[in-house]
Formats: C-alpha cells, sequence, structure tokens
C-alpha cells in the first residue's frame, strides 16, 4: 500500500553550493545543533585577535602622546641671596669699677642705667683723713722749698764771704811771720814771738781750708744742695702720694658710659678687689652673632644686612658686616661675626638685647633664574644639567651655575633669556613633552 506524501515534500531538493553557506545556515533555526561546534570555536578566535590588536594600537597612541609638563620661561631678573641668624648687642667694653682703698662709702650719685660723662663721680668714700694727710704733706713741701729758698739766699753767699775772710786772715798771718822773723834775727824781738806767729799762721790755715770747704759745700753742685733739694722732692711726692689717695677716695667713670650694674651703697665698708659698679663703655654699637661654619665662604666684611630687634618688631635698621673672627670655635662648629649699625644706632638698642639679622650674601641686578628642583646633577661642581622644550620633545643641555640660594639658582651658560625650561625630575630626554596651560 502506498502513501502518499504532501506536495511540499515531494519537490526536488536543490544542492546548496558553499557560497551559500552561510544563507543557508541562516535560514536554519538560530542555535546550531550541538553536532557542529566549529562555527562558535572560529568566531571566539576572531574576536579576542580583534581586542589583542585595539589593545596594541591603544598602547602605541598612548606612547606616542605627548606628555603635559609644566614649564618655566627663562627670563632676567633680580637674584638676592641672605643668610639669617640671631645676634645680641655688644658694647665695645665693659668695666667694673672698684676701690684701692678700705674706707666707708659717704655717697653714691649714679643709678642704674644712667649715662655718665668721662670723669663722672660715681661712688664717694669718706676721706677726712686723707685731707689731712694732704695738709701735712704740703707743709713739709713749704718747709723743704724754704729751707731751699735759704741755702740759695744766704748759706751760700756767706760761705763765699767766709772764705774770703779766712783767706785775708791767713795772708796777715803770713806777712806777720815773715816781719817777726826779720825783727828776732835783729834782735828786737824773742824767738817767743817767732813760735806764736807761726802759730798764729797754722790756724789761718786751717780755717781758710774750713772756709773752703764750706764755700764747696754750698755751691750749686755740691752736697749741701743736693741734700736740701733731696729734701724737697721727697716731700713733693708726699704731697703727690696724698693726693693721688685722696683721689682714689672717689671713684670715676674711665670713659663716656652707661650703668649697668650697682652693687654698692653709702655707709658700706668697701676694701681693694671688690667690685662696686659695673660700666659698659660708650662707642661704636656692635652686634654679634655665632654663624655656622658652614656659610663662612659666603661672608665678606662689608656686606649689608637688615636687623630687627626682637623686642621692636616694627623698627628694622641697616647694618654692615665689620668683621670676621679669625679662628673657628671649634665647640660650636661656628665663627663670630661682627656687625656695626649703618649710621646712627638705634636708641633703644641694650646691653645683649636679641636681633634677628639677615644679610645679604650675594646679589645679581638681572640674571637668568631657575629652581634647584629643575637641576639634575652635572659632571663637576659648578655643573648641572637641565631639560628645555625644543621643537616638542625634552633636550637635555649642560648648564653651568653662579649664585645659588636656597631654592633657586644663577645660570651663567648654557641658556639665554626666551628658553623654556621643564621643571618635570621623571622627564626622560627625547620624550614628546607638551607645555601645561
Amino acid at each position: 500500500m502506498m502513501k502518499l506524501r504532501p506536495a511540499w515534500l515531494r519537490q526536488p531538493k536543490v544542492p546548496v553550493l558553499p557560497a551559500d553557506i552561510t544563507t543557508a545556515a541562516a535560514t536554519r533555526a538560530p542555535s546550531p545543533s550541538p553536532a557542529s561546534p566549529r562555527p562558535r570555536h572560529w568566531r571566539r578566535w576572531a574576536v579576542l585577535a580583534l581586542l589583542v590588536a585595539l589593545a596594541v594600537a591603544a598602547t602605541l597612541a598612548w606612547r606616542a602622546r605627548p606628555v603635559v609638563a609644566e614649564t618655566l620661561v627663562l627670563q632676567p631678573q633680580a637674584l638676592q641671596r641672605t643668610l639669617q641668624f640671631s645676634a645680641r648687642v655688644l658694647t665695645p667694653a665693659r668695666v667694673e669699677v672698684g676701690s684701692t682703698l678700705t674706707g666707708r662709702v659717704a655717697r653714691v650719685p649714679v643709678q642704674e642705667g644712667e649715662r655718665v660723662a668721662a670723669g663722672a663721680a660715681l661712688v664717694l668714700l669718706e676721706d677726712e683723713e686723707l685731707q689731712a694727710a694732704l695738709r701735712q704733706a704740703r707743709a713739709t713741701l713749704r718747709q723743704a722749698e724754704a729751707r731751699a729758698d735759704s741755702q740759695r739766699a744766704v748759706a751760700q753767699p756767706g760761705a763765699d764771704a767766709a772764705l774770703q775772710q779766712a783767706e785775708a786772715t791767713r795772708s796777715t798771718a803770713e806777712r806777720e811771720l815773715s816781719r817777726t822773723r826779720e825783727l828776732v834775727a835783729q834782735g828786737f824781738l824773742s824767738p817767743a814771738r817767732l813760735d806764736e806767729a807761726q802759730r798764729a799762721l797754722a790756724v789761718a790755715g786751717a780755717q781758710r781750708d774750713a772756709a773752703r770747704a764750706q764755700a764747696r759745700a754750698n755751691r750749686a753742685d755740691g752736697p749741701e744742695p743736693a741734700g736740701i733739694e733731696a729734701q724737697r722732692l721727697a716731700a713733693a711726692a708726699a704731697v703727690q702720694a696724698a693726693s693721688a689717695r685722696l683721689a682714689q677716695a672717689t671713684l670715676r667713670a674711665p670713659a663716656p658710659a652707661s650703668v649697668i650694674a650697682r652693687q654698692v651703697e653709702p655707709g658700706q665698708i668697701v676694701q681693694p678687689g671688690r667690685v662696686l659698679m659695673t660700666l659698659a663703655l660708650a662707642g661704636p654699637t656692635e652686634f654679634v652673632a655665632q654663624v655656622d661654619e658652614r656659610f663662612l665662604g659666603q661672608l665678606r666684611v662689608g656686606q649689608r644686612a637688615m636687623v630687627l630687634a626682637d623686642a621692636y618688631p616694627l623698627q628694622p635698621f641697616r647694618a654692615v658686616l665689620a668683621r670676621l673672627a679669625p679662628g673657628v670655635d671649634a665647640a660650636r662648629g661656628a665663627v663670630e661675626v661682627v656687625f656695626t649699625p649703618d649710621g646712627a644706632a638705634p636708641g633703644f638698642l641694650r646691653e645683649d638685647m636679641t636681633l634677628s639679622v639677615e644679610a645679604i650674601t650675594g646679589e645679581r641686578a638681572r640674571a637668568l633664574v631657575l629652581p634647584l628642583r629643575a637641576l639634575r646633577p652635572g659632571p663637576a661642581e659648578g655643573q648641572a644639567r637641565v631639560l628645555v622644550l625644543h621643537e616638542g620633545r625634552a633636550q637635555e643641555r649642560p648648564v653651568t651655575l653662579g649664585l645659588r640660594t636656597l631654592d633657586q639658582a644663577e645660570v651663567t651658560a648654557g641658556l639665554a633669556a626666551g628658553d623654556t625650561l621643564l621643571l618635570d625630575p621623571l622627564l626622560a630626554p627625547g620624550a614628546r613633552v607638551r607645555a601645561a596651560r
């Protein structure tokens, strides 16, 4: 028995060409049968290859893009290097005043902080006994001077007159002896008279010798005037000593000064060696600072500085570096630096006052200045390397450095005004760069 098939089943089958495989597959059910997994595997590898190609292209594009970097266009500008440190006010010298005598204080006419002139009385001791000693010495001197005057006016002329008289007496005795000898020889006188005449001549000769010695002693170069002059000089020295001791009873300022400390009061008994008063001598005010020896090469005599007292922050004033200590304090590793005011010192300055000093250790009116963070190590001291923007790429250039501060440096060779400096320390030479806006 034969079964009949539908008409659509009886139509002849048309062969499917290979070029129409995709079309035939599209006419089939949406999902392929498990028996044919090959088309799905092929599509997976194709998608993966496409993703890899896109990733490589993106990486190449990312690497080829310019790096945005911070830049600086160099232009001439002023540059100043300063050094800051603390200092203290110091007067030229301090003087401790004390007594050279033992005595009681009668009066102290000055107070602490007072300015005194040279020779001003600071401390007065009781001096009645010293004044009496001076009067006695002066009386002794007047007595010695009177004796010297008497010797010159009376003793010396009297000795000369006595010598003349003695010589005349001896001459008379000689003539008398000669006459007596003639009379004795003629028998008019006895030999006894001759002996008397000889004795008289001998006495007259002795008197003449004594008068001659006395005259020599009273001459200007003789021992008598010398003894009297020695007594006068001793009396004069005694007057000077008494005057000096009396002067020592008043303690005076050796020079214009300020009284820093007063350590004595009226009525106290003072002795030699005890400090009664401390003075700060007037003179050029100085500011002394201890600066780390690392900065010694930056300091020069004559450099300018601005000074500010901590107690008067709104009143700065100028100073000048006056001198540098010849040695370094090994214990602190510091060098002493001394400044003086440029002009009159402010009136508010006090001994040991704390000051802040900013010294100008280097200055340029026009210089090419770049920040230190743009520098890269160079082959030698004073040299470095930098990156500049040239035709869209980072170009490395060697530079020579001059004045340096804490955050800037002067370029003396290797760059010119208008060059664009790259500040990014991570950039590599040759990289494509775009300046940040």
